[in-house]
């Protein structure tokens, strides 16, 4: 497949976000068993595993939304002890403020740090115009479809200029045709993205399409059993999918998880 030039590969050498041995335990119950995970600089990883493996406390670890019980966990550098400024996380509830409007609501991190009326209003609009919703800056997100506030929460996400973003499930709430609709327009912002990037996602499609590297989780207590790495060419256009090496990528992962999902559903394979 002919692809146009590759943006630059990210900076796997300088890590922005570390975990070493992570674990963490609920009661008698593991959830997290001695993880180890590095994201570089302009990286997208994606996590991918059966349901109730770990996969969202993984992401609220790094975040600093949980603790950890054993292991380290090291974001820019420094330890993380908590939630910090340059973490941008986005949930499955896009969590839109609806009191205020769709470009208040991308402005509100602007204005949290001071920022200017005049500055915020612009960069609001730049970054409406980036997730393709320009003209709704003076909708209210109540007057929006659900995949249309979970633009606004990445245009928010992006206001924060994060070297770290976290996202969990971001479109699982939405129906197949909108969500594959809205994995295509966050392939369209992937490709200019310089920061780190975890993304949670159940559907392997989502992962191939928009990764660097995809790790498979097993059923709890959850732990990585494969790395894949998606060395298909950037920019990624819409039809990659349906290349050979896209089905070869879908096929090793499916294989990995398929097993791993009988086992939570206590199917033997």
């Amino acid at each position: 497949m002919t692809q146009a030039a590759t943006r630059p590969r990210p900076d796997t050498t300088s890590a922005i976000a570390v975990a070493s041995s992570v674990s963490r335990r609920f009661g008698d119950v593991t959830a997290l068993h001695e993880i180890d995970l590095s994201i570089g600089r302009g990286e997208f990883v994606s996590v991918v595993g059966p349901s109730g493996c770990g996969k969202s406390t993984l992401l609220e670890v790094f975040a600093g939304l949980q603790d950890h019980d054993g292991g380290t966990v090291y974001v820019d550098g420094q330890p993380l002890t908590g939630p910090r400024s340059k973490t941008a996380v986005i949930f499955q509830e896009s969590a839109t403020l609806p009191w205020r409007t769709v470009r208040d609501n991308v402005a509100f991190a602007l204005e949290v740090r001071g920022v200017g009326k005049k500055e915020r209003r612009s960069r609001a609009d730049e970054l409406l115009n980036t997730v393709g919703l320009s003209k709704f800056g003076d909708h209210y997100p109540t007057q929006l479809s659900g995949g249309m506030r979970q633009r606004v929460a990445i245009a928010r996400c992006l206001s924060m200029e994060p070297d770290l973003i976290l996202a969990d499930e971001p479109f699982g709430a939405l129906d197949e045709q909108t969500r594959l609709v809205m994995s295509y327009e966050l392939l369209k912002i992937v490709e200019k993205l310089t920061c780190g990037v975890l993304f949670i996602t159940h559907s392997i499609q989502e992962a191939v399409l928009l990764s660097d590297r995809v790790l498979v989780m097993s059923a709890r207590p959850g732990r990585f059993i494969d790395e894949v790495d998606i060395d298909l060419p950037r920019p990624r256009s819409e039809d990659v999918l349906a290349s050979p090496e896209a089905v070869a990528l879908h096929e090793r992962i499916w294989s990995r998880l398929r097993d791993e999902a009988k086992k939570t559903m206590s199917i033997e394979p």
